[in-house]
Parts: structure tokens; sequence; C-alpha cells
């Protein structure tokens, strides 16, 4: 009653709609535009609000209170939709409906403050109503929970994705023709196997499956090299390698791409190298598999650590321990308790990895050269001259069809067996050292990556601190002075440089958004794991959805989905925030889901028995266990929003310039060194970030010994 009801293009914080709740057509609140403007259609909304507000307080028993509440709030629910997308900008939207009803001469623009509230109070009033009538356990904060969670995933993942994907059976006039999309698929240049006889080229589905089956192998094999490091072994430098490995994750995603070029391409030092001393011609091996494959292990592979690192922290002692007590020698436990412990996280870092890489359109744009996967495909489709959406579509909907697979492939690995090693029990159990083989196999495999990380980075940054790479090598701070200078006035502080505007709008949209991330995916693992009820699958594929699909595709998703009402904020930072959100959140789920599988359903009973409802479960008992989770959440969602491309780049505006955009226009018009410079001011403000993540959220306790790990040294 107290808020417009549609979106205001000056904002609420403009203060001016408090003049015309109820005299103006644009300010005016629910109840004023329903009897002062005659917009009759929103009138089913408001009284099914007044309708649960009478349930209320009438004297029915508890059952019977809660089916109808159930029904009023979600009737008003459905009407509150069927208004929302059934009127638009032009009157009806659909010829049927004109036809109908007859024509309007009203319009309708896209929701605000008013109709927001309003729908949030109508599903919450179904959340309660479900729960009264013995739903979720009865348990109105599950209720609401899973009712938040997946309206949230339907509005903002699967409505945008859904109405690309519906691209892929139109023709070029809109019309729906399902045969188009057996067409669209079946060309030799998606499916060619030519390659294999040498003949040719494979298809770009079969490039894009080889790919994310090296990448996600290779990721967790990584991933858990430094993980067993970190946690199982003395190693001096632990803190050093924890540094390494997350700093592929904080480095936007071209700058690995463009140091790989500087060391190996056909100019680059390596080459130069190998001529000068050996008279070896110049290649260009780097562009290829090869090339994308080791930019995506790169870029990928800290993934897989923050997945895995709370895993192998989470293997109990006391398990290892008990298999020493029946002989077994230190490999044989290794091999048969704690890898088989390890499983949960083992198979989420392969899907992450896969994922990742079946959407991962940087590196392959950079590095691919004659190697083309289904993620450049569709780009070129989209921006190139042919602009096809419905083939761009076509190998979108193909792109799910692989993340599926893998989806059901990874669900059938871990099965149904428990794998819980947190009780509500001590565990007196020491870590058990790694044995010499697996310690060995760890420093092998880490070591020379790490070392190979810093080389580099090395030339990486280097790239800022001369004036041209590969020609005048002479020292300079130029470019970081054009991008971040600062001058002093009579009125104070002017932030004169050139990447000030950028840097602080990604800052704040980055804060944002990173606890929401964390919040929304580890609420929506907690009601993965711990809730049963109808649709939880269905619910767990629908979080990996925006994960699965490549940022290009999400973007133009989001353009078409919320350019047009009922939900027009493109051009706003809303829209940013939500991709970040959305985008980033199946990371969080799948920490949360593996770290929680070790977690025994004992504490929450505990709890439970001790009359803890589910909320104060959650934040008391299972959250402080889920710290390594929570820091991955964070740490990834504040680093993506920062190092993000393909995804935003159709949402930002010039208010709204992110750093990325800003960075890929510097390389476009070839400012290498301030594009570099900029990278590096990323990486160091990304790196005091995820420090302050670890010391605000703080490390889990186990209630286990510590000691030293005898025998582990390196």
């Amino acid at each position: 009653m107290l808020l417009p009801w549609y979106a205001l293009q000056e904002g609420l914080d403009s203060g001016a709609w408090l003049g015309g709740l109820w005299s103006s057509e644009d300010y005016g609140s629910g109840f004023a535009e329903v009897l002062a403007q005659g917009k009759w259609w929103l009138s089913p909304a408001l009284l099914a609000l007044m309708g649960c507000f009478g349930l209320s307080l009438l004297p029915i028993p508890r059952e019977r209170r809660g089916t109808c509440l159930a029904f009023v709030a979600g009737a008003g629910v459905v009407l509150f939709a069927a208004q929302a997308w059934g009127i638009g900008l032009r009157g009806w939207t659909a010829g049927w409906l004109t036809a109908l009803f007859g024509e309007m001469e009203s319009r309708q623009v896209g929701i605000g403050a008013g109709a927001a509230v309003a729908l949030i109070a109508l599903l919450s009033l179904l959340s309660i109503g479900l729960a009264l009538r013995g739903a979720f356990g009865g348990d109105a904060f599950v209720a609401g929970a899973v009712t938040a969670v997946a309206t949230s995933i339907l509005l903002f993942t699967a409505w945008p994705i859904l109405r690309i994907l519906l691209q892929a059976f139109q023709n070029g006039d809109g019309a729906f023709e399902p045969a188009l999309v057996i067409e669209r698929l079946s060309a030799a240049k998606i499916w060619s196997l030519r390659c294999l006889s040498g003949s040719g080229r494979c298809g770009v589905a079969w490039n894009t499956l080889f790919l994310a089956v090296a990448c996600g192998a290779g990721t967790t094999a990584l991933g858990l090299a430094f993980a067993l490091i970190v946690t199982r072994t003395s190693f001096r430098f632990k803190k050093t390698l924890r540094v390494l490995t997350v700093l592929p994750i904080v480095t936007p995603p071209f700058v690995i791409g463009l140091a790989l070029i500087l060391i190996f391409g056909r100019s680059g030092l390596v080459n130069q190298l190998l001529e000068w001393s050996l008279g070896v011609p110049p290649t260009r091996w780097i562009y290829g598999f090869q090339g994308v494959l080791l930019a995506q292990l790169f870029a990928f592979t800290p993934v897989a650590f923050l997945v895995l690192i709370g895993v192998v922290e989470g293997v109990s002692p006391t398990l290892e321990e008990a298999s020493q007590t029946l002989r077994a020698d230190a490999w044989t436990t290794f091999a048969t308790v704690s890898l088989p412990l390890m499983r949960p996280g083992l198979a989420n870092a392969f899907l992450v990895g896969f994922i990742e890489s079946i959407a991962d359109f940087g590196n392959p744009i950079v590095l691919g050269g004659d190697y083309g996967v289904l993620s450049t495909e569709i780009y070129f489709a989209v921006v190139g001259a042919q602009l096809d959406y419905g083939h761009a579509a076509a190998l979108a909907l193909l792109l799910l069809v692989l993340a599926l697979g893998a989806f059901f492939l990874q669900r059938r690995v871990v099965g149904g067996r428990s794998y819980a090693t947190i009780s509500g029990k001590g565990d007196a159990g020491l870590p058990v050292p790694l044995p010499k083989g697996a310690r060995r196999w760890a420093l092998s495999v880490a070591l020379p990556w790490a070392t190979f990380t810093v080389l580099l980075y090395g030339f990486a940054f280097m790239g800022g601190l001369v004036k041209v790479w590969g020609r005048d090598y002479t020292p300079t701070l130029d470019h970081y002075i054009k991008a971040f200078a600062i001058e002093r006035s009579a009125s104070g502080l002017i932030w004169s440089g050139a990447a000030w505007n950028s840097f602080w709008t990604t800052v704040t949209l980055a804060a944002i958004a990173a606890p929401l991330t964390a919040l929304l995916g580890l609420l929506a693992a907690w009601l993965l794991v711990r809730q049963r009820f109808v649709g939880r699958a269905a619910l767990e594929f629908a979080t990996m959805l925006s994960f699965a699909v490549p940022g290009t595709v999400i973007g133009v998703a989001y353009v078409f989905a919320f350019n047009i009402p009922p939900i027009e904020i493109t051009g706003t930072a809303l829209i940013i925030v939500i991709c970040f959100v959305f985008r980033n959140m199946p990371v969080g789920v799948r920490a949360g889901i593996a770290a929680m599988s070790q977690i025994d359903r004992s504490l929450d009973e505990a709890s439970a028995t001790l009359r803890g409802r589910a909320p104060q479960t959650l934040i008391h008992v299972v959250l402080p266990l889920l710290r390594p989770a929570m820091v991955g959440a964070l740490v990834y969602g504040f680093v993506r929003a920062v190092t993000t491309v393909s995804a935003v780049v159709f949402l930002v505006t010039a208010e709204y310039e992110l750093a990325t955009t800003y960075i890929i226009l510097r390389v476009i018009n070839g400012d290498y060194g301030l594009a570099i410079a900029y990278s590096s001011a990323l990486i160091a403000l990304m790196l005091a970030a995820i420090l302050l993540i670890q010391l605000a959220v703080g490390d889990r306790r186990l209630g286990r010994r510590a000691a030293q790990l005898q025998g582990s040294r390196a």
C-alpha cells in the first residue's frame, strides 16, 4: 500500500514517487492502480493477500488453515504471474488474449518494489500453508527456504535459459518448427570424426567432450595433489603453495592465455630461445587442444582445490588408525579407506572441472586456433556475420545435454553410500601421514606446477612494467600511472586515473554479490543433502544450469528475458549482481554438498532433541562445520564477479562499466601494458580479499588432536 507497484526509472531513492502514490499512474501503489487507475487485473493478487489475512483470524484447525492458506496464496501467485506476463508495454502479449478479452488501451511496465513485496508475501504465505499441512516436516523455515531457492532459480536461471533455448525450435520469423533443431544439430561440423583417421578435423561437439574429460581429470588430480600436501604433510611452504593454488582463479581469464602466448607463442621467449640456441624454427604448437587444455588446467585447478580441501580435511583419522590397527600398511589404508571417503569430493571436483571446461569461452577464443569448441561456435553465431540465434540456441541445448550426462554419471559414481566421518563424538585420532608413494606423487605433480605458475605470472607481470613487450623493454610505471593516477586539489583528492570508475563499480558489485552467492549456494546444498521433498533431484540439476551454459549465452539470455516487462532490469546494476549470483552459485552448492556428505545426521538429530529448530541447527551446528566450503563459496563468488567477462559483456553500460570489459577494450586497442597493469592491480585486490574472507570466516574445529606429521617432511 505504501510502495509504487511498477518500476521507477529514477529509482526509489529519488523520493519523487511519494507525492503520487494515489494520483499518478507511474507512481501509484497497488490499491491505487486498481481503484483510481482502473487496472482491474492487479486485484486478484491483492485480494489473495487480504484473504490470507482473513484466514489468519479464523479459529480453524491447523491442517485446515494450512490447506486454505496454501490454496489462496498459491492462487494469488499464479494470478500474479498470469497478469505480469500476460500484459506488456502494448497491452496483451498474445493474440488469443486479445481475442478473449478484446483490445486493451492500458500499458504495463516492469514490476517495482510494491509488486515485488506482494509476490514475496504470497510466496511466504504459501510456504507457511504447506508447513501447516505437514509438508517439509511441518517446518516453516524449511518450506520457506525451498520456496525461495526454487523460485529464485526458476526466475533467474531456468526462465532466461528456457527463453533463449526456445530459439532453437523457431525459424527466423519466430514460427515454431521442432524439426529445425534436428537439422541444426546434425551438421558435419558438429559431429565429424575425421581427425581420428587423419583426414580432417573433428566436430566441435567431440572437441568439447575430449577437452572437458581431459580438463576434469587433470584439474581433479592437481587439486587432490595440492590438497594432500596442504593438509597431510609438513611441507614448509604450505602457505605459499596455497596462495599459488588460488592465484589463477584471481586472474582475469585472458591474462593466462596472453602469458602463454608471450612465453610459447610463435614470437614467444621459448621459441626465440630455441631458434637462437638450436636453430629450431618457431612453431605454433601452443594453439589448439594442448594450449587450451593447459590454460584451462591453470584456470580451473583452484576450483577443484577449493572443493577438495574441506573433503580431505574431513576424513576421520580414527578410521585410518583403525585400519592400521588391523595391520594394514600406509598405502592400503590410503587406497581402501582415505580415498573412498574422498569420493564425493573427487566426483564433485571432476563435475565442476568438466562443466567449467565445456562452458569456457575466454581460453578457447584466445588459444583455440583451428580447434573449435561449442562455446566459440555459439559466440560467432551470436556476434558474427551470420547472427543466427537459432543455431546458437541449438548448440547451447547440446551443451546442456553434455552437462546433464556428466551430472548423472557423477551421481552414479557417488551412489547412495554414506561418507559421513564427522559426528557428534570427539575424534581424538591423529592425521595419518601420507604413504611414501602418495607423497612423492603429490609433490612431483604439485611442485613443478607451482614453479610453472610462478614463471608464468612473473612474465605476465613484467608486461606491465615495460614500455612495449617484444619491442621496447625499458622499465616504466607509466601504465600504472595512467590507470590509477590520483591528483590533489583544493576540494580534495581526485581519482583521475582512467581505470578508477570501472574499478570501484566492480568492487562494489562484487562485494554485494559474493555473500549472496555463498548464502544461496550453501542453503541450497543444505536443502539437497538434509531434506527430502518432491522434486529434489530436479532442483539439484537446476542449480547447475547456469554453470553448464557458456557465459555468452547467459548474457544474451538475460537480455532477452529482462529487457521487457514484467522483470525489466536491463541496464541496471541489479541485473549484473543477479548474473553474478546465479552464475557462480553452483560452486558453493557442489562444495557444500561434498562437505555436508561427511557430517553425520546425528548432529542434526541431537539439535532437534534439544528443541533446536531448523534455522538454529543450520546456524549453530552445520555452518560452523562448513567453514571450508563457506570460504570456497565466498572466495569464488567474489573473484568470479571481479574476473568474469563473457556473462556480463552484454549487460554492462557506460554507467556500470566493469574492470574486465575495460581491460578487453584496452587489449583490442593494443594497449597491452595498461591491460596487464590493471590485471595486476585486480590480482592484488583479490588476494587481499581472500585473506580477509579467511580471517572473517575462520577455521572449523573438529575436536582432533594436533601433532607433527612424522615422516611426511619433504
